[in-house]
């Protein structure tokens, strides 16, 4: 179930336009979410071959170019998406009491979704700019920001957070543009849900593996 609070007079045809956008944006987020959770994660196997992956990233300019590509993708698919989350307090009050009202599991996503948002906007910029502003990206250099304390406690709020808000996103997009049909839904978001949950098992696996990397 999608709520909108785009004021009146903004339906029709742009609307539409930026719902398409917004599908796009996000979408693509999801893919690079899943992509660089595994990417990341290959510390596991071995720092080594993180290196050998952030070293190609680097030397193709992927990495120099990419990345604040995906910082721009970010910031635009949160404009969009802004359109229907209530900012005053009023409209945040009524959707939690229709959220009550209508007691059905896909409006309480999407409340999860837009508060989980409001955290993501902020903690997720504050990634990326330390990331970008810190290149290259090596496994030791990773693990020292994990090590220090702060950046650990900081990755185990952003991290659920973050692959819930995007396992949300994925079952919505796949409701909203009929990828899925009724009948399917549950069966659907029981999928997600497990998918969502494996990518959160393989963060925390790779932050206790940071935490215990020698950096020296």
């Amino acid at each position: 179930m999608s709520i909108s609070y785009a004021p009146a007079g903004k339906s029709g045809k742009w609307d539409g336009v930026m719902d398409w956008f917004q599908m796009l944006s996000g979408a693509s987020l999801i893919l690079f979410m899943w992509c660089h959770m595994l990417l990341v994660s290959s510390v596991v196997i071995s720092p080594g071959v993180m290196n050998s992956i952030a070293e190609f990233f680097e030397s193709t300019g992927l990495a120099q170019v990419g990345g604040p590509l995906i910082f721009l993708v970010f910031l635009v698919h949160f404009v969009l998406a802004a359109r229907k989350i209530p900012f005053r307090f009023d409209g945040q009050k009524t959707v939690v009491q229709h959220a009550k009202m209508l007691n059905h599991g896909d409006t309480w996503m999407w409340v999860i979704q837009a508060v989980s948002a409001m955290i993501i906007l902020i903690m997720g910029s504050i990634h990326m700019w330390v990331v970008l502003t810190d290149l290259p990206i090596t496994a030791a250099k990773s693990a020292a920001r994990i090590q220090g304390g702060f950046w650990a406690a900081f990755y185990l709020v952003l991290l659920p957070l973050a692959e819930i808000h995007v396992g949300i996103g994925f079952y919505r997009i796949a409701v909203k543009w009929g990828f899925i049909k009724d009948r399917e839904r549950g069966k659907f978001k029981r999928g997600e849900n497990v998918l969502t949950l494996m990518f959160i098992t393989i963060g925390f696996i790779t932050l206790i593996r940071f935490m215990f990397l020698a950096i020296n």
